[in-house]
């Protein structure tokens, strides 16, 4: 009997960044599509209801776990935009050479956060 091929799988791949580049696109545009998604709902359902469910609203998104909660979805966006941007690239048929498509995958996690820490300092500090 002659054996079955196998395919592949997790221990047989070499962990790259390209890898964590499309598990965290997959993470943050499910995170905008739930969590960003019910914290939109709710503040349009706060605004439609009047002044003081608008207070309960930014009290609680002015809170530290609020504010984790909108520090995360603004992440969230970043991330999955520039990962987009390198999907874009990538759809063109540039960047698929293994040096070329790691440093563009290190630097698409790293703007995701840069852009995330520039957008709240903006918004904290002006």
């Amino acid at each position: 009997m002659a054996e079955r091929p196998l395919s592949p799988h997790l221990s047989i791949w070499k962990w790259g960044p390209h890898m964590l580049v499309s598990i965290l696109h997959r993470v943050s545009g499910d995170g905008m599509a739930t969590v960003g998604l019910a914290v939109f709902l709710w503040w349009l359902g706060a605004l439609a209801s009047g002044p003081e469910a608008y207070d309960t609203f930014a009290s609680v998104m002015g809170s530290p776990i609020g504010l984790i909660v909108l520090v995360g979805i603004s992440w969230a966006f970043f991330n999955h935009l520039s990962s987009g941007i390198r999907h874009f690239v990538l759809d063109i048929g540039a960047g698929y050479e293994l040096e070329v498509n790691r440093t563009f995958s290190i630097v698409s996690v790293v703007s995701g956060i840069v852009l995330t820490v520039v957008f709240w300092a903006m918004v904290l500090l002006v």
